[in-house]
């Protein structure tokens, strides 16, 4: 089961388009907050992010799990 931590975490890494911009603002390690995105992805059995040199990018997995996890973190 994912955690609501995990979906945050998730949101804002989409929203930030970095891990260690979301890091910063999460105030948590970029290496935790990688872990636990793999975790999910683990979870999920599907990669939720494209990891680049640059930024990531949400892979359509990723896009389409996208809507329900802003919904549950704005309430």
């Amino acid at each position: 089961m994912l955690s609501t931590r995990q979906l945050r975490y998730f949101v804002e890494i989409a929203e930030c388009g970095s891990f260690s911009a979301a890091a910063e603002r999460l105030f948590i390690a970029q290496s935790a907050l990688s872990r636990q995105i793999k975790d999910m992805e683990t979870r999920l059995q599907t990669p939720l992010f494209e990891r680049t040199a640059r930024q990531p990018r949400l892979t359509a997995a990723g896009a389409s799990f996208l809507p329900g996890p802003e919904t549950c973190c704005l309430s």
